[in-house]
């Protein structure tokens, strides 16, 4: 008994220990340890009363081999249930037998060996501070006492104390009653049990402690808190569910980081160190222009995204911008585009110059005398270089029609070609014959005829 007093103080040492009852993760139980058995005093005694009176007294009435004398093998089954099977022998020694003549209970001095074979359902009733187990069983059994036998229904009560989630010491006693009516072949009696309970067949793949069943992530190693999945970055998101696991973040983003606090997850912000706008991926825009500074060649300055955040320039101070000023670097009206307006009176100018222009007479030939009139010409024409002009050609009534609505295309060709040679963009002008279809004056008079004679400056609009 002294091995088992000791026993008892160990339990206590690990009184503080977390543990469990059998359940689906350790579906397997192996116990093993003495037994002892009550020396007869259960089936002598005429009362119940009389029958545990005794029970306490291991000196005069247990029988116990100081030898591991027991083995268990269990398994849970569902629930708070549990099966198992118990293989026993000990050596009995002493038995109580029926009272003398003298009303006293007798201890008699035998010489047999015991075995059992008994198998029991077991209920636990749950764990109490967080290591006692109280565990009722029920079952029956075959038990061998020297030459005799008998089959036994058995009932108790015992108690498991964890050590650990998977170890612990099991202590119970058990009644076992015989139906025989000779005492002698197999009497009822208690059995007494003390051991060592390991508990086994849980599936951990990951190894984290968490068994595969309760284990959100069985493959990879996690926390009990999050159900056995990793949180990697520790930052209260599993990785599952982590956007960013490798980087401590809030949850309001997926546990991605948000380093400069302005609303953008570090993931999807073009300018993580420096707060910004969402609707600019998180980088700022200094002047309000809704281009990023980042992307902005004038970060103080409002400008359209087409000229990389920069106001358009007017060179020429006209008002309209060089984008849309077709003479940039000539002050012009918005109406005429930027470029400068061509006047009356420059159109004016232009035609009196143009009376003065001289051909051969019946051709299309200029007059060397007439080559200054027409640098004067495109000397204004060149002051409006967005301005198109249109030469036309006229002649007098005399003659045939043909050949003057002929000559005069020919002449207004003719200015015109001269123009474009000496400097005037061919795309501004154009020229047109009309004969004598247009005159200004009376053809009968000569005076008219010369009037009629002419060549005339159009602005195109």
């Amino acid at each position: 008994m002294k091995h088992l007093n000791k026993l008892v103080v160990a339990i206590f040492m690990f009184a503080g220990l977390s543990s469990t009852a059998q359940d689906s993760n350790n579906p397997w139980a192996i116990s093993f340890g003495a037994n002892a058995v009550d020396g007869g005093r259960v089936s002598a005694a005429e009362s119940v009363k009389n029958q545990f009176s005794e029970y306490f007294n291991a000196r005069d009435f247990w029988n116990i081999v100081p030898s591991v004398s027991y083995l268990t093998v269990s398994r849970h089954v569902g629930g708070n249930f549990s099966f198992g099977v118990t293989g026993s022998f000990n050596k009995i020694d002493k038995f109580v037998s029926p009272k003398d003549a003298t009303g006293d209970y007798v201890v008699t001095d035998i010489d047999e060996m015991y075995y059992a074979v008994d198998g029991t359902i077991n209920f636990s009733a749950g764990t109490y501070l967080k290591f006692i187990e109280p565990v009722l069983h029920i079952g029956g059994g075959y038990t061998f006492l020297g030459d005799n036998s008998a089959g036994t229904v058995n009932g108790g009560l015992g108690f498991n104390f964890w050590f650990s989630e998977v170890v612990g010491l099991s202590v119970k006693s058990t009644y076992k009653h015989s139906f025989e009516d000779d005492r002698t072949v197999m009497p009822a009696h208690l059995q007494h049990f003390a051991g060592l309970t390991f508990k086994f067949g849980g599936k951990d793949t990951d190894g984290d402690g968490i068994y595969d069943k309760d284990d959100a992530c069985p493959e990879v190693p996690g926390l009990k808190q999050y159900n056995g999945c990793p949180d990697s970055d520790g930052d209260g998101i599993i990785d599952g569910d982590d956007a960013c696991p490798n980087e401590f973040g809030l949850a309001e983003f997926q546990g991605c980081p948000d380093t400069d606090g302005d609303g953008v997850p570090n993931k999807d912000d073009e300018c993580p160190e420096v707060a910004g706008l969402k609707s600019l991926k998180g980088c700022p825009d200094t002047d309000g222009d809704g281009i990023a500074d980042k992307d902005d060649s004038c970060v103080n300055e409002k400008g359209p995204k087409e000229n990389n955040g920069c106001p358009w320039p007017d060179r020429d101070g006209d008002g309209v911008l060089d984008k849309d000023d077709k003479c940039p670097d000539v002050k012009g009206t918005v109406a005429n585009n930027g470029c400068p307006e061509v006047s009356e009176e420059v159109v004016k100018k232009l035609n009196d110059y143009a009376k003065s222009i001289l051909f051969d007479t019946g051709k299309s030939t200029i007059k060397s005398s007439s080559f200054e009139t027409l640098a004067s010409i495109k000397n204004v024409m060149n002051e409006y270089t967005h301005a198109r002009f249109r030469i036309e050609g006229h002649t007098d009534s005399t003659g045939r029609l043909a050949t003057n609505e002929r000559l005069s295309k020919e002449r207004a060709a003719a200015v015109k070609d001269y123009l474009i040679a000496n400097g005037v963009d061919a795309s501004r002008l154009e020229s047109e014959g009309y004969g004598p279809s247009k005159p200004v004056a009376d053809n009968k008079t000569a005076a008219g005829r010369a009037q009629n004679r002419r060549t005339e400056v159009v602005l195109i609009k």
